[in-house]
């Protein structure tokens, strides 16, 4: 997919190297997940982005106590650059979570990094706090993770 490809294109030119974080398409299927593309009219799609839930079983023993059951991590956020500042990400966010919310989880949770301001600025004004870092990045001082509790639906 173009917009999964333009992502790990962005994560090279700022990090050196695309996202290790394993994903699999199926992770994001109903009921366990969503991926959406977001178009506007005469223009194809603009933006992406998907949830996937954890539970006990996705959840690796170094991220137990970060992670919880239930939880639904946000990946692949992404908008074009021709069609950026038009709220689009905000709009992406909000049907991601009101469908994560809807499917019973409690929180969204995503790692991004210290050289995205952009994205820190944007989750930390959409009322994302800090959390430990999980996942491949645990151990990446650049590496910066967030969750915001849902509201129950």
């Amino acid at each position: 997919m173009r917009f999964v490809d333009a992502v790990q294109a962005f994560y090279v030119e700022r990090y050196g190297g695309a996202d290790r974080t394993p994903v699999d398409p199926a992770e994001f299927a109903p009921p366990r997940g969503l991926f959406l593309l977001g178009s506007l009219p005469g223009t194809g799609p603009v933006c992406c982005g998907g949830w996937r839930r954890h539970d006990a079983s996705t959840i690796d023993v170094a991220d137990r106590g970060v992670l919880r059951p239930g939880d639904a991590e946000i990946k692949r956020m992404w908008v074009d650059p021709a069609h950026r500042r038009r709220g689009l990400a905000g709009t992406l966010l909000d049907a991601l979570e009101r469908a994560a919310a809807s499917a019973g989880c409690p929180r969204t949770v995503l790692e991004t990094g210290t050289e995205q301001p952009e994205a820190l600025a944007f989750y930390r004004a959409r009322g994302y706090v800090a959390i430990p870092r999980f996942g491949v990045y645990r151990d990446e001082p650049n590496s910066l993770c967030f969750a915001r509790v849902l509201a129950r639906r």
